[in-house]
Protein backbone atom coordinates (compact mmCIF):
# COMPACT_ATOMS: atom_id res chain seq x y z
CA UNK A 1 0.00 0.00 0.00
CA UNK A 2 1.61 3.45 -0.68
CA UNK A 3 1.16 6.47 0.82
CA UNK A 4 -1.32 8.55 -0.60
CA UNK A 5 -3.86 5.49 -0.33
CA UNK A 6 -3.30 4.92 3.75
CA UNK A 7 -3.51 9.16 3.59
CA UNK A 8 -7.12 8.28 2.43
CA UNK A 9 -7.55 5.46 4.43
CA UNK A 10 -6.86 7.88 7.75
CA UNK A 11 -9.03 11.02 6.69
CA UNK A 12 -11.76 8.56 5.83
CA UNK A 13 -11.08 6.93 9.04
CA UNK A 14 -11.51 10.01 10.76
CA UNK A 15 -14.24 11.41 8.61
CA UNK A 16 -16.50 8.55 9.98
CA UNK A 17 -14.93 9.79 13.62
CA UNK A 18 -16.29 13.13 12.63
CA UNK A 19 -20.28 12.12 12.05
CA UNK A 20 -19.79 9.72 14.78
CA UNK A 21 -18.63 11.83 17.32
CA UNK A 22 -21.51 14.55 16.22
CA UNK A 23 -24.54 11.62 16.69
CA UNK A 24 -22.80 10.14 19.76
CA UNK A 25 -22.84 13.60 21.25
CA UNK A 26 -26.67 14.23 20.07
CA UNK A 27 -27.48 10.67 21.59
CA UNK A 28 -25.88 11.29 24.71
CA UNK A 29 -28.11 14.31 24.98
CA UNK A 30 -31.31 12.87 24.00
CA UNK A 31 -31.28 14.68 20.80
CA UNK A 32 -31.02 18.37 22.95
CA UNK A 33 -28.16 20.24 21.80
CA UNK A 34 -28.78 22.27 24.25
CA UNK A 35 -27.58 20.05 27.51
CA UNK A 36 -24.57 19.63 25.68
CA UNK A 37 -21.35 21.59 27.13
CA UNK A 38 -19.75 22.29 23.70
CA UNK A 39 -21.46 21.92 20.17
CA UNK A 40 -22.13 18.83 18.08
CA UNK A 41 -19.62 20.04 15.64
CA UNK A 42 -16.98 20.21 18.32
CA UNK A 43 -17.44 16.84 19.63
CA UNK A 44 -16.78 15.96 16.02
CA UNK A 45 -13.33 17.82 15.64
CA UNK A 46 -12.51 16.42 18.50
CA UNK A 47 -12.81 12.66 17.63
CA UNK A 48 -11.43 14.00 14.07
CA UNK A 49 -8.41 15.27 15.23
CA UNK A 50 -7.58 12.35 17.52
CA UNK A 51 -8.11 9.65 14.73
CA UNK A 52 -6.03 11.99 12.13
CA UNK A 53 -3.09 13.32 13.65
CA UNK A 54 -1.63 10.49 15.55
CA UNK A 55 -1.68 8.27 13.39
CA UNK A 56 0.02 10.69 10.63
CA UNK A 57 2.37 11.37 13.31
CA UNK A 58 3.26 7.93 13.55
CA UNK A 59 3.22 7.57 9.31
CA UNK A 60 5.53 10.94 9.32
CA UNK A 61 8.30 8.60 11.58
CA UNK A 62 8.16 5.68 10.39
CA UNK A 63 8.32 6.96 6.57
CA UNK A 64 11.78 8.78 8.05
CA UNK A 65 13.09 6.16 9.93
CA UNK A 66 12.40 2.46 7.87
CA UNK A 67 14.84 3.89 5.23
CA UNK A 68 17.72 4.62 7.68
CA UNK A 69 17.40 1.84 9.79
CA UNK A 70 16.99 -0.70 6.34
CA UNK A 71 20.03 0.84 4.56
CA UNK A 72 22.21 1.36 7.34
CA UNK A 73 21.61 -2.67 8.16
CA UNK A 74 22.58 -3.72 4.88
CA UNK A 75 25.01 -1.78 4.48
CA UNK A 76 26.73 -3.72 7.79
CA UNK A 77 25.54 -6.65 5.63
CA UNK A 78 27.45 -5.67 2.25
CA UNK A 79 30.27 -4.20 4.36
CA UNK A 80 30.68 -7.23 6.26
CA UNK A 81 31.48 -9.35 2.51
CA UNK A 82 34.28 -6.38 1.53
CA UNK A 83 33.03 -4.53 -1.07
CA UNK A 84 33.45 -1.30 0.21
CA UNK A 85 37.05 -1.78 0.76
CA UNK A 86 36.88 -1.35 -3.30
CA UNK A 87 34.16 0.43 -4.16
CA UNK A 88 32.75 3.70 -2.19
CA UNK A 89 29.91 2.74 -0.14
CA UNK A 90 27.63 5.62 -1.84
CA UNK A 91 27.44 4.17 -4.81
CA UNK A 92 27.25 0.76 -3.84
CA UNK A 93 23.83 1.64 -1.98
CA UNK A 94 23.09 3.59 -4.44
CA UNK A 95 23.12 0.77 -7.30
CA UNK A 96 21.22 -1.23 -4.55
CA UNK A 97 18.55 1.48 -4.11
CA UNK A 98 18.14 1.41 -8.33
CA UNK A 99 18.51 -2.31 -8.82
CA UNK A 100 15.36 -2.67 -6.35
CA UNK A 101 13.41 -0.25 -8.15
CA UNK A 102 13.91 -1.80 -11.22
CA UNK A 103 12.87 -5.13 -9.07
CA UNK A 104 9.66 -3.53 -8.55
CA UNK A 105 8.95 -2.12 -12.11
CA UNK A 106 9.75 -5.46 -14.12
CA UNK A 107 7.04 -7.23 -11.31
CA UNK A 108 4.47 -4.38 -11.40
CA UNK A 109 4.86 -4.50 -15.50
CA UNK A 110 4.55 -8.07 -15.47
CA UNK A 111 7.89 -9.20 -17.27
CA UNK A 112 8.94 -11.37 -14.15
CA UNK A 113 6.79 -12.70 -11.67
CA UNK A 114 8.08 -13.43 -7.76
CA UNK A 115 9.37 -17.08 -8.14
CA UNK A 116 11.30 -15.76 -11.12
CA UNK A 117 12.45 -12.93 -9.39
CA UNK A 118 13.81 -15.40 -6.71
CA UNK A 119 15.58 -17.23 -9.03
CA UNK A 120 17.23 -14.19 -11.25
CA UNK A 121 20.83 -15.41 -11.48
CA UNK A 122 23.48 -12.81 -10.07
CA UNK A 123 25.02 -12.66 -13.90
CA UNK A 124 25.48 -8.25 -14.08
CA UNK A 125 24.86 -8.51 -18.29
CA UNK A 126 21.63 -10.28 -17.81
CA UNK A 127 20.73 -8.30 -15.09
CA UNK A 128 21.70 -4.92 -16.21
CA UNK A 129 19.79 -5.82 -19.68
CA UNK A 130 16.57 -6.50 -17.77
CA UNK A 131 16.81 -3.07 -16.03
CA UNK A 132 17.15 -1.03 -18.65
CA UNK A 133 14.23 -2.27 -20.44
CA UNK A 134 12.36 -1.03 -17.33
CA UNK A 135 14.34 2.64 -17.78
CA UNK A 136 16.50 1.54 -15.07
CA UNK A 137 20.70 2.06 -15.60
CA UNK A 138 23.03 1.38 -12.66
CA UNK A 139 26.74 2.77 -12.78
CA UNK A 140 28.53 -0.12 -11.46
CA UNK A 141 28.66 -4.42 -10.39
CA UNK A 142 25.02 -5.16 -10.23
CA UNK A 143 25.73 -9.46 -9.70
CA UNK A 144 26.40 -11.02 -7.12
CA UNK A 145 26.24 -9.33 -3.39
CA UNK A 146 24.39 -6.21 -4.80
CA UNK A 147 21.94 -8.16 -6.31
CA UNK A 148 21.64 -9.76 -2.86
CA UNK A 149 21.34 -6.94 -1.43
CA UNK A 150 18.31 -5.20 -3.95
CA UNK A 151 16.57 -8.13 -2.88
CA UNK A 152 16.95 -7.34 0.63
CA UNK A 153 16.00 -3.94 0.16
CA UNK A 154 12.95 -4.59 -1.87
CA UNK A 155 11.93 -7.41 0.96
CA UNK A 156 12.08 -5.07 3.57
CA UNK A 157 11.05 -2.27 2.13
CA UNK A 158 7.68 -4.28 1.64
CA UNK A 159 7.46 -5.65 5.28
CA UNK A 160 8.18 -1.99 6.27
CA UNK A 161 5.20 -0.57 3.72
CA UNK A 162 2.92 -3.58 5.40
CA UNK A 163 4.58 -2.68 8.57
CA UNK A 164 3.41 0.60 8.07
CA UNK A 165 0.00 0.38 7.15
CA UNK A 166 -1.09 -1.72 10.25
CA UNK A 167 0.69 0.27 12.38
CA UNK A 168 -1.41 3.65 11.11
CA UNK A 169 -4.53 2.45 10.84
CA UNK A 170 -4.41 0.68 14.40
CA UNK A 171 -3.59 3.88 15.80
CA UNK A 172 -6.05 5.50 13.47
CA UNK A 173 -8.89 3.34 15.04
CA UNK A 174 -7.39 3.29 18.49
CA UNK A 175 -7.84 7.19 18.60
CA UNK A 176 -11.32 7.36 17.39
CA UNK A 177 -12.56 4.49 19.66
CA UNK A 178 -11.02 6.02 22.52
CA UNK A 179 -11.74 9.83 21.49
CA UNK A 180 -15.97 8.75 21.28
CA UNK A 181 -15.51 6.72 24.54
CA UNK A 182 -14.65 10.26 26.35
CA UNK A 183 -17.93 11.81 24.84
CA UNK A 184 -20.63 12.97 27.22
CA UNK A 185 -22.80 15.89 28.30
CA UNK A 186 -20.51 17.50 30.22
CA UNK A 187 -17.25 16.55 27.94
CA UNK A 188 -15.37 20.07 27.26
CA UNK A 189 -14.99 19.28 23.53
CA UNK A 190 -14.55 22.99 22.67
CA UNK A 191 -11.67 23.27 25.08
CA UNK A 192 -10.33 19.98 23.89
CA UNK A 193 -10.28 20.47 20.23
CA UNK A 194 -9.21 24.60 20.52
CA UNK A 195 -5.87 23.20 22.81
CA UNK A 196 -4.83 20.20 20.29
CA UNK A 197 -5.45 23.00 17.11
CA UNK A 198 -3.16 25.09 19.31
CA UNK A 199 -0.90 22.55 20.12
CA UNK A 200 -0.30 21.64 15.76
CA UNK A 201 -0.18 25.26 15.04
CA UNK A 202 2.76 25.63 17.72
CA UNK A 203 4.34 22.63 15.61
CA UNK A 204 3.59 24.17 12.67
CA UNK A 205 5.65 27.33 13.67
CA UNK A 206 8.29 25.42 15.27
CA UNK A 207 9.28 23.51 11.64
CA UNK A 208 10.75 26.10 10.25
CA UNK A 209 12.95 26.96 13.90
CA UNK A 210 13.81 23.28 13.39
CA UNK A 211 14.56 23.48 9.73
CA UNK A 212 17.05 26.48 10.89
CA UNK A 213 18.61 24.49 13.33
CA UNK A 214 18.96 21.32 10.90
CA UNK A 215 20.62 23.70 8.09
CA UNK A 216 22.77 25.61 10.46
CA UNK A 217 23.40 22.20 12.36
CA UNK A 218 24.64 20.26 9.04
CA UNK A 219 26.66 23.57 7.65
CA UNK A 220 28.66 23.57 10.77
CA UNK A 221 29.34 19.97 11.00
CA UNK A 222 30.83 20.02 7.49
CA UNK A 223 32.54 23.28 7.55
CA UNK A 224 34.57 22.14 10.69
CA UNK A 225 35.33 18.70 8.85
CA UNK A 226 36.58 20.97 6.10
CA UNK A 227 38.33 22.92 8.32
CA UNK A 228 40.36 19.70 10.20
CA UNK A 229 41.60 19.21 6.78
CA UNK A 230 42.05 22.68 5.14
CA UNK A 231 44.30 25.68 7.30
CA UNK A 232 40.89 28.23 8.55
CA UNK A 233 43.81 30.81 8.32
CA UNK A 234 44.28 29.96 4.39
CA UNK A 235 40.63 29.88 3.25
CA UNK A 236 39.74 33.36 5.28
CA UNK A 237 43.02 35.51 4.53
CA UNK A 238 43.81 34.22 1.53
CA UNK A 239 43.07 36.01 -2.16
CA UNK A 240 43.55 33.42 -4.09
CA UNK A 241 41.09 30.40 -5.40
CA UNK A 242 42.55 27.39 -7.42
CA UNK A 243 40.70 24.67 -6.48
CA UNK A 244 43.55 21.85 -8.30
CA UNK A 245 41.78 18.68 -6.80
CA UNK A 246 45.11 16.57 -6.76
CA UNK A 247 46.33 18.15 -4.07
CA UNK A 248 48.33 21.70 -3.72
CA UNK A 249 45.18 23.42 -3.79
CA UNK A 250 44.58 27.20 -2.76
CA UNK A 251 40.74 27.63 -1.26
CA UNK A 252 40.62 31.60 -0.14
CA UNK A 253 37.47 33.24 -0.18
CA UNK A 254 38.40 36.71 -0.58
CA UNK A 255 37.45 36.18 -4.33
CA UNK A 256 34.31 34.62 -4.05
CA UNK A 257 33.37 37.40 -1.72
CA UNK A 258 34.60 40.30 -3.26
CA UNK A 259 32.70 38.73 -6.81
CA UNK A 260 29.25 38.23 -4.86
CA UNK A 261 29.49 42.03 -3.15
CA UNK A 262 30.12 43.67 -6.58
CA UNK A 263 28.08 41.87 -8.17
CA UNK A 264 24.99 42.55 -5.71
CA UNK A 265 26.03 45.98 -5.23
CA UNK A 266 25.44 47.00 -9.32
CA UNK A 267 22.36 45.04 -8.76
CA UNK A 268 20.96 46.95 -5.82
CA UNK A 269 22.11 50.40 -7.65
CA UNK A 270 19.78 49.47 -10.22
CA UNK A 271 17.25 48.04 -8.46
CA UNK A 272 16.65 50.21 -5.14
CA UNK A 273 16.21 53.21 -6.94
CA UNK A 274 13.88 51.98 -9.73
CA UNK A 275 12.19 50.28 -7.53
CA UNK A 276 11.45 52.83 -4.83
CA UNK A 277 10.35 55.31 -7.50
CA UNK A 278 8.18 53.46 -9.02
CA UNK A 279 6.57 52.59 -5.54
CA UNK A 280 6.61 56.11 -4.55
CA UNK A 281 4.46 57.14 -7.78
CA UNK A 282 2.35 54.01 -7.62
CA UNK A 283 1.27 54.56 -4.28
CA UNK A 284 0.99 58.43 -4.18
CA UNK A 285 0.85 60.29 -7.45
CA UNK A 286 -0.81 57.73 -9.75
CA UNK A 287 -4.66 57.24 -10.30
CA UNK A 288 -6.11 53.82 -9.53
CA UNK A 289 -7.03 52.87 -12.85
CA UNK A 290 -3.34 53.13 -13.67
CA UNK A 291 -2.18 51.20 -10.55
CA UNK A 292 -4.56 48.40 -10.97
CA UNK A 293 -2.58 48.13 -14.39
CA UNK A 294 0.79 49.13 -14.13
CA UNK A 295 2.14 47.15 -10.82
CA UNK A 296 0.48 43.86 -11.93
CA UNK A 297 2.50 44.50 -15.34
CA UNK A 298 5.52 45.51 -12.90
CA UNK A 299 5.00 42.42 -10.79
CA UNK A 300 4.80 40.18 -13.73
CA UNK A 301 9.09 40.28 -13.56
CA UNK A 302 9.32 38.56 -10.20
CA UNK A 303 7.41 35.37 -12.00
CA UNK A 304 10.28 35.19 -14.98
CA UNK A 305 12.60 32.36 -14.34
CA UNK A 306 15.94 33.27 -13.84
CA UNK A 307 17.25 30.91 -16.40
CA UNK A 308 15.68 32.91 -18.81
CA UNK A 309 17.09 36.16 -16.78
CA UNK A 310 20.54 33.98 -17.66
CA UNK A 311 19.71 33.70 -21.45
CA UNK A 312 18.90 37.32 -21.69
CA UNK A 313 22.24 38.23 -20.17
CA UNK A 314 24.24 36.34 -22.15
CA UNK A 315 22.81 36.37 -25.08
CA UNK A 316 21.43 40.73 -25.70
CA UNK A 317 22.78 42.53 -22.45
CA UNK A 318 26.47 41.12 -22.45
CA UNK A 319 26.94 41.52 -26.43
CA UNK A 320 25.90 45.09 -26.20
CA UNK A 321 28.07 46.08 -23.25
CA UNK A 322 31.02 44.18 -24.95
CA UNK A 323 30.56 45.54 -28.16
CA UNK A 324 29.19 49.40 -27.44
CA UNK A 325 31.44 50.29 -24.18
CA UNK A 326 33.56 47.64 -22.89
CA UNK A 327 35.57 47.21 -26.61
CA UNK A 328 35.11 51.06 -27.52
CA UNK A 329 36.99 52.03 -24.10
CA UNK A 330 39.55 49.39 -23.85
CA UNK A 331 37.79 47.80 -20.85
CA UNK A 332 37.54 44.59 -21.51
CA UNK A 333 36.31 41.98 -24.98
CA UNK A 334 34.47 39.40 -22.63
CA UNK A 335 30.39 39.49 -22.70
CA UNK A 336 30.38 37.82 -19.43
CA UNK A 337 30.98 40.60 -16.76
CA UNK A 338 29.74 42.17 -13.35
CA UNK A 339 27.95 45.02 -15.26
CA UNK A 340 26.12 42.27 -17.43
CA UNK A 341 24.73 39.95 -14.73
CA UNK A 342 24.31 43.44 -12.28
CA UNK A 343 22.28 44.90 -14.27
CA UNK A 344 20.14 41.94 -15.57
CA UNK A 345 20.28 40.95 -11.95
CA UNK A 346 19.16 44.41 -10.84
CA UNK A 347 15.96 44.42 -13.60
CA UNK A 348 14.55 41.20 -12.04
CA UNK A 349 14.77 42.97 -8.32
CA UNK A 350 12.83 46.05 -9.20
CA UNK A 351 9.86 44.13 -8.55
CA UNK A 352 10.69 42.68 -5.17
CA UNK A 353 11.66 46.75 -3.98
CA UNK A 354 8.81 48.18 -5.51
CA UNK A 355 5.72 45.86 -4.91
CA UNK A 356 6.92 45.44 -1.32
CA UNK A 357 7.58 49.45 -0.44
CA UNK A 358 4.29 50.40 -2.29
CA UNK A 359 2.33 48.10 -0.32
CA UNK A 360 4.01 49.86 2.87
CA UNK A 361 3.89 53.31 1.56
CA UNK A 362 -0.24 52.88 0.83
CA UNK A 363 -0.11 51.26 4.28
CA UNK A 364 0.70 54.80 5.94
CA UNK A 365 -2.31 56.07 7.73
CA UNK A 366 -4.00 58.93 5.48
CA UNK A 367 -4.27 60.92 8.70
CA UNK A 368 -0.74 61.95 8.48
CA UNK A 369 -0.82 62.90 4.71
CA UNK A 370 -3.91 65.33 5.69
CA UNK A 371 -2.49 66.89 8.95
CA UNK A 372 0.94 67.00 6.70
CA UNK A 373 -1.57 69.20 4.28
CA UNK A 374 -3.13 71.07 6.50
CA UNK A 375 0.00 72.53 7.78
CA UNK A 376 0.52 73.92 4.04
CA UNK A 377 3.45 71.14 3.05
CA UNK A 378 3.32 70.22 -0.67
CA UNK A 379 2.64 66.72 -1.77
CA UNK A 380 6.52 66.14 -2.12
CA UNK A 381 7.40 67.80 1.30
CA UNK A 382 4.72 64.94 2.39
CA UNK A 383 6.18 62.07 0.80
CA UNK A 384 9.83 63.19 1.98
CA UNK A 385 9.14 64.52 5.44
CA UNK A 386 5.98 62.29 6.68
CA UNK A 387 5.67 58.87 4.19
CA UNK A 388 8.75 57.77 3.70
CA UNK A 389 10.24 58.03 7.44
CA UNK A 390 7.08 56.62 8.88
CA UNK A 391 7.42 53.24 5.53
CA UNK A 392 10.72 53.26 6.35
CA UNK A 393 11.33 49.93 8.40
CA UNK A 394 9.33 48.18 5.49
CA UNK A 395 11.17 49.81 2.83
CA UNK A 396 14.83 48.60 4.77
CA UNK A 397 12.83 44.94 5.22
CA UNK A 398 12.11 45.53 1.17
CA UNK A 399 15.59 46.32 0.02
CA UNK A 400 17.33 43.60 2.58
CA UNK A 401 15.27 41.34 1.10
CA UNK A 402 16.32 42.44 -2.49
CA UNK A 403 19.72 41.79 -1.42
CA UNK A 404 19.53 38.52 -0.09
CA UNK A 405 17.88 37.52 -3.27
CA UNK A 406 21.26 39.17 -4.86
CA UNK A 407 23.28 37.35 -2.89
CA UNK A 408 21.97 34.01 -3.33
CA UNK A 409 21.58 33.85 -7.39
CA UNK A 410 23.31 31.77 -9.21
CA UNK A 411 21.92 30.87 -12.92
CA UNK A 412 21.75 34.65 -13.96
CA UNK A 413 25.85 35.20 -12.60
CA UNK A 414 26.68 31.65 -14.24
CA UNK A 415 25.62 32.97 -17.62
CA UNK A 416 26.30 36.50 -17.31
CA UNK A 417 28.76 37.12 -14.80
CA UNK A 418 30.94 34.13 -15.79
CA UNK A 419 33.52 31.76 -13.28
CA UNK A 420 36.42 33.76 -12.71
CA UNK A 421 37.64 33.94 -9.51
CA UNK A 422 39.54 37.02 -9.38
CA UNK A 423 39.45 40.66 -7.49
CA UNK A 424 39.35 43.74 -9.37
CA UNK A 425 37.75 47.08 -10.21
CA UNK A 426 37.12 46.61 -13.44
CA UNK A 427 32.98 45.99 -13.69
CA UNK A 428 33.03 44.87 -17.63
CA UNK A 429 35.33 41.88 -16.38
CA UNK A 430 34.00 38.52 -15.98
CA UNK A 431 34.45 37.38 -12.23
CA UNK A 432 32.27 34.93 -10.04
CA UNK A 433 30.05 34.42 -6.88
CA UNK A 434 29.84 31.92 -3.16
CA UNK A 435 26.86 30.45 -5.09
CA UNK A 436 28.35 29.56 -8.30
CA UNK A 437 31.57 27.77 -6.54
CA UNK A 438 28.96 26.24 -4.29
CA UNK A 439 27.71 24.60 -6.74
CA UNK A 440 30.37 23.99 -8.67
CA UNK A 441 32.32 22.18 -6.06
CA UNK A 442 29.52 20.04 -5.44
CA UNK A 443 29.00 18.72 -9.03
CA UNK A 444 31.48 16.16 -10.78
CA UNK A 445 32.84 12.57 -9.39
CA UNK A 446 35.54 14.64 -6.64
CA UNK A 447 35.46 12.32 -3.71
CA UNK A 448 33.43 13.60 -1.14
CA UNK A 449 36.07 13.88 1.87
CA UNK A 450 38.57 16.01 -0.22
CA UNK A 451 38.65 19.51 1.01
CA UNK A 452 37.73 20.97 -2.94
CA UNK A 453 34.53 19.28 -2.08
CA UNK A 454 34.21 20.79 1.35
CA UNK A 455 34.82 23.53 1.31
CA UNK A 456 31.49 24.30 -0.59
CA UNK A 457 30.14 23.74 3.19
CA UNK A 458 32.55 26.28 4.26
CA UNK A 459 31.37 28.98 1.85
CA UNK A 460 27.58 28.18 2.38
CA UNK A 461 28.63 28.60 6.73
CA UNK A 462 30.34 31.99 5.84
CA UNK A 463 27.33 33.00 3.30
CA UNK A 464 25.30 32.34 6.09
CA UNK A 465 27.00 34.41 8.70
CA UNK A 466 27.11 36.94 5.89
CA UNK A 467 23.09 37.44 5.38
CA UNK A 468 22.71 36.95 8.88
CA UNK A 469 25.33 40.25 10.01
CA UNK A 470 23.49 41.97 7.34
CA UNK A 471 19.67 41.27 8.95
CA UNK A 472 20.89 42.69 12.18
CA UNK A 473 22.82 45.45 10.66
CA UNK A 474 19.46 46.39 9.14
CA UNK A 475 17.35 45.36 12.41
CA UNK A 476 19.71 47.69 14.27
CA UNK A 477 19.55 50.75 11.82
CA UNK A 478 15.62 50.28 11.58
CA UNK A 479 15.36 50.38 15.62
CA UNK A 480 17.21 53.49 15.91
CA UNK A 481 14.93 55.38 13.68
CA UNK A 482 12.02 54.04 14.75
CA UNK A 483 12.88 55.50 18.15
CA UNK A 484 14.01 59.14 16.71
CA UNK A 485 10.80 59.18 15.09
CA UNK A 486 8.71 58.32 17.38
Amino acid sequence: MNSASLLLIVFAIALAGWFLGRRRALAMAGGDARRLHSLSGHHGQAVFLFAAVPALLVMFVWLFVQPIVTEARIGDAIRANGLFRQISPSLVMSDVRRVAHGLDLMVDRGQIDEKGLAALGADGSELRARLGRVGVAVGGNVGGDVLAAARTLRRDNHRGAVGMAVAVVAVALAGLVWSLSRISVEFRARNVSENFVLTLFFGASLVAVLTTIGIVGSLLFETVHFFRIYPARDFFFSFTWSPQFRGGSDLGIWPLLWGTLYVSLVALILAVPVGLMSAIYLSEYASKPLRAVVKPLLEILAGIPTVVYGLFALMTVGPFLRDMIAEPMGLGSSSSSVMTGGLVMGIMLIPFVSSLSDDIIHAVPQGLRDGSFGLGATQSETVRQVILPAALPGIVGAILLAASRAIGETMIVVMGVGAAARMGLNPFEAMTTITVKIVSQLTGDTEFASPETLVAFALAMALFVFTLGLNVVALVVVRKYREQYE
